[in-house]
């Protein structure tokens, strides 16, 4: 039995169900996005994308925090 996933990935699941895209779409975005700091990128996901303020955070946390993300 695996350990429950904690950190921004435990948005993930309610993230695509909530706006119907898978999270490798989303971290995509992300990374080829122009914009370079993490509360540009949360701010862009929200008033472009409609994501509310915890997915939009989660998703920019975790694609940064994998050292691909701009």
């Amino acid at each position: 039995m695996s350990a429950p996933v904690k950190g921004p990935a435990s948005y993930f699941p309610s993230i695509e169900k909530k706006y119907g895209r898978p999270i490798a779409e989303w971290k995509d975005r992300i990374r080829t996005s122009p914009l370079t700091k993490h509360m540009e990128l949360v701010t862009w996901l929200k008033t472009e994308h409609g994501l509310g303020h915890g997915h939009a955070n989660a998703l920019v946390a975790h694609t940064l925090a994998e050292g691909s993300g701009k």
